[in-house]
């Protein structure tokens, strides 16, 4: 073929599409119907049964509404399950809009420092440029999600509910990065000054981020007084707490024995090996964000064995792949768009994360599995999208989803066999700060 598109070989390709009947019925169809609509496989929609045989949930789901803040919502929807239980409550929500609020002051703090870090490289340097190319969205991972909760402890919602900027994040955001890059613009000139001088700039910067946030979501809770009704009529008073001191009291789960093994196939990443990614982070001085890197079949096997034994199982994924969002439901084979374009997708997942073509997207919570002769066959899902979509906010995943779109779960660390709790232990390969092992749920 000609380096350029030439008139012959595009009269070559219309004659190539017209000679095929299949390809004008696809035409007719597509262009009246969603692509969607007409690639679905009935027979897997059909053949799935939303049934599982060990099933946690029997609460509400929680709505993120018009945020990227699924990872929060997920660690926290995995921490509401002890305390609601210790409460003696039906519902129970944590305020996702407080750690919002720190966990965007914390990450501006934390973008701030690598400006002054890297500030002796030219501005279009790879990794300055991905630094500034989203100095401060919604979405993160579960070691920053635990980042926040150890420094700032947590309240309930009535502490600090939500806000119109905490649903609607775009124009907060907005705000927030302009002050960043312009601070980092400013950082950057002072560097032939020194540290102490770039300093005292950040310090002007997250003034105004602080002001920012607090005009949009509030200002954050020192103390409050929490006293509640259980669900029995009975009425309770722990008088006036800390953050820190009601994290103590209600956060069930030691956050603290949790790691993070994820499913890398790609060859450059060993199986049983450790690796962090540069600059990726909220919180300044916390412990870096490591992962294990684990055979699918072990993740698999840990998040069964976890929810067999009652406790629900965070998780991140890529949550737009195969996904239909009024029945609920994900499966590897749910469209079948080889047939509607008559053209091979065959990409395997190493292959999708080397080309760009998937990455964690979504942070959610395994609720319930379906175990057929000691293996999972389903796998029921708490989203963070509201009750109107699925079965009341409740998804069914087909086991073929998990194993090609689900990327990382957070486990005990008691939970691994011995060798892979011994590679907790080894210094972590380090992945460039572009990499996609780096991306962040919202």
């Amino acid at each position: 073929m000609d380096r350029s598109l030439t008139p012959d070989q595009l009269e070559l390709f219309e004659k190539g599409f017209a000679a095929r009947s299949a390809n004008r019925l696809m035409q007719n169809a597509v262009t009246q119907t969603p692509v969607d609509d007409v690639a679905l496989d009935r027979r897997v929609v059909t053949g799935i049964d939303h049934s599982v045989s060990h099933h946690l949930d029997d609460w509400k789901v929680t709505n993120q509404k018009k945020s990227g803040r699924c990872w929060m919502f997920a660690g926290l929807n995995l921490l509401r399950v002890g305390a609601a239980r210790k409460l003696g409550v039906k519902d129970f929500e944590f305020s996702q809009n407080y750690l919002l609020w720190w966990d965007k002051f914390e990450r501006a703090n934390h973008f701030l420092e690598a400006v002054v870090e890297t500030s002796d490289r030219e501005v279009d340097d790879r990794t300055v440029a991905h630094l500034l190319s989203d100095p401060i969205g919604d979405g993160g991972q579960w070691n920053m999600f635990v980042a926040l909760v150890a420094k700032h402890g947590l309240v309930p919602k009535s502490a600090m509910p939500e806000t119109h900027s905490s649903s609607a994040t775009r124009a907060m955001n907005l705000a927030l990065k302009t002050l960043l890059r312009q601070g980092a613009r400013d950082l950057r000139a002072l560097a032939a000054e020194g540290v102490a001088a770039q300093r005292e700039c950040k310090r002007e910067v997250l003034a105004a981020i602080h002001r920012v946030l607090s005009i949009h979501l509030g200002t954050p809770p020192q103390r409050f007084l929490w006293q509640w009704e259980d669900k029995d009529k009975e009425f309770h008073r722990d008088g006036w707490l800390t953050p820190a001191q009601f994290a103590a009291s209600y956060a069930q789960l030691p956050l603290e024995d949790y790691v993070c093994l994820v499913h890398d196939p790609r060859e450059s990443s060993p199986v049983g090996r450790t690796f962090t990614v540069q600059y990726l982070g909220n919180v300044v001085d916390a412990p870096p964000v490591v992962y294990l890197n684990a055979p699918m079949e072990l993740l698999k096997r840990l998040t069964m064995t976890a929810i067999v034994d009652g406790e629900p199982v965070w998780f991140g994924c890529d949550v737009s792949k195969m996904s239909r969002s009024d029945v609920g439901v994900w499966d590897a084979a749910l469209y079948d768009y080889a047939g509607v374009y008559d053209a091979p997708f065959t990409m395997d997942k190493a292959d999708r994360l080397l080309h760009h073509e998937t990455q964690m997207t979504h942070a959610m919570l395994f609720t319930g599995v379906d175990v057929v002769d000691g293996s999972p066959r389903r796998w029921r899902v708490e989203n963070s999208w509201g009750a109107e979509k699925a079965d009341r906010g409740f998804w069914t995943m087909n086991d073929s989803w998990f194993g090609e779109y689900v990327f990382e779960i957070a486990v005990r660390r008691s939970a691994l066999p011995p060798e892979l709790a011994a590679a907790l232990d080894q210094p972590p390969i380090v992945l460039p700060a572009w990499d996609p092992m780096g991306a962040l749920a919202d």
